[in-house]
């Protein structure tokens, strides 16, 4: 194998790499289509309402 095989297999193995990352990355981010109506349910949380000075944990 000569040096320029070498060097394009290092260059693409990195590329792939940090393409990778960032795919994972966003899939993270992402909320799929079908779970959107369950995010905005756990985000106002509308089934169960909380009083936040009952769940402050740093108040004693």
């Amino acid at each position: 194998m000569n040096r320029n095989r070498k060097i394009f297999i290092i260059v693409s193995v990195v590329f792939v790499a940090i393409v990778a990352f960032f795919a994972i990355d966003m899939a993270r981010r992402t909320t799929a289509p079908w779970n959107k109506k369950k995010q905005i349910i756990r985000a106002f949380d509308v089934a169960a309402p909380t009083d936040s000075i009952a769940v402050d944990t740093t108040r004693r």
